[in-house]
């Protein structure tokens, strides 16, 4: 054999392995920290990596720049820190899910990736997007220790899910729009939620927030759901259009609501047991609704002086002498401007939903909402489908 050759097969073969080690076909089980390690000279990664459920050791992916699969690790209960010096890009999705003691991601110049799902990670506290993470489709953290986002600004996503998080007290976030759902859940209850710049989503659901600003929301394409909230004020000044459901139901503190350029929903509107909701007088222009029309609390006064179209059924009830509203509510209905079944009334002793009925303050007389189907506020927007009666 020629002797160039000799020096030339084995580079030949070196060349070959790392190629090999640095594109797989399937997913690469990582057992512990050298095997990680191993991967440091792959800039990019052709495949997916998952964290074996015995590994035990922190584990650093260092000069991987491009994950092109997944990197997942469930159940792998001793690992507390995983990072990535130089990745940038995860094509798949970042799913960990029961790492019991992981306290740390740090992934500092990590700026998109598919989609990032995070349960049952008791102790993590610490995100390392030191360069702040732009692009993921998909946003899912449930059941942290996590204190903030604040490093995971997308400027747009697909789907955000946040729940049950009980550590988190400030999310602000710079994205523009939201193309499916972001629902906000039970996490700690003093969370203050900034979304300077969204200005159109289809689905937003708020339960247990502390506060909310969307100063610059202008169209919804599905629902809003604000549940169980602690803010005493809500405003959305700019938001025009709600192409399904309106549903503000249980907060306690909710003393004002504004929704100054509100025209039109083309779902139902459910206004329910906020308790110090005394006053319904932030809705200047809603004109049409497209399914029913369903206040009940404690008012003392209703107004939507430009509403000329309610193609559901109609229920106001209050616990306060709302006589003024009801008369002109019963004007609309006289003029077939309300469509479905129509019940007003005030001075009850326990004002409720479509489909409740009520004892007079006055004279113990029942209210007649039976003719209305029955909806629950607690059970949200679904439910309220039940209440469009032509």
């Amino acid at each position: 054999m020629p002797s160039f050759m000799k020096t030339v097969l084995p580079v030949l073969a070196a060349a070959s392995t790392a190629y090999g080690a640095c594109s797989v076909s399937g997913t690469t089980t990582i057992q512990n920290a050298g095997d990680a390690t191993a991967m440091a000279s792959c800039s990019t990664f052709s495949g997916s990596i998952a964290i074996a459920t015995g590994t035990t050791d922190d584990l650093a992916f260092d000069g991987i720049e491009k994950l092109s699969g997944d990197l997942i690790g469930k159940n792998a209960q001793m690992v507390k820190r995983i990072s990535a010096n130089k990745l940038k890009e995860i094509d798949g999705d970042m799913n960990f899910d029961g790492l019991q003691r992981l306290y740390n991601i740090d992934f500092p110049v990590l700026k998109t990736v598919n989609s990032i799902v995070w349960n049952a990670l008791p102790v993590l506290n610490t995100i390392g997007f030191t360069s702040v993470l732009t692009k993921a489709d998909k946003i899912d953290i449930q059941n942290t220790g996590l204190r903030s986002l604040n490093n995971i600004d997308v400027s747009e996503a697909k789907t955000i899910f946040v729940a049950n998080n009980g550590y988190i007290t400030s999310v602000n976030l710079q994205l523009g729009n939201i193309s499916d759902a972001m629902t906000f859940a039970d996490n700690n209850e003093a969370l203050a939620i900034s979304l300077p710049n969204l200005t159109w989503a289809t689905n937003l659901t708020f339960r247990f927030v502390g506060s909310l600003e969307v100063p610059k929301l202008e169209t919804l394409n599905g629902s809003l759901g604000l549940y169980n909230n602690g803010f005493s004020n809500f405003s959305a000044p700019s938001l025009t259009k709600i192409g399904e459901a309106l549903a503000i139901v249980a907060n306690d503190e909710l003393a004002n609501l504004t929704l100054s350029s509100l025209t039109s929903i083309n779902d139902n509107i459910q206004i329910a047991n906020n308790t110090k909701l005394d006053a319904i007088d932030g809705l200047p222009v809603l004109e049409s609704i497209g399914g029913a029309f369903d206040f009940s609390g404690n008012f003392t006064d209703v107004s939507t002086p430009k509403l000329d179209d309610v193609k559901g059924a109609f229920n106001l009830q209050s616990s306060e002498n709302i006589t003024e509203a009801c008369a002109f509510y019963k004007k609309l209905q006289s003029q077939k401007l309300i469509r479905g079944k129509y019940y007003c009334q005030g001075a009850l002793v326990d004002p409720g939903t479509a489909g409740s009925t009520s004892s007079s303050k006055n004279n113990g007389k029942t209210g007649a909402a039976s003719t209305l189907s029955a909806v629950n506020g607690a059970l949200g927007l679904a439910a309220m489908a039940a209440v469009i009666l032509f």
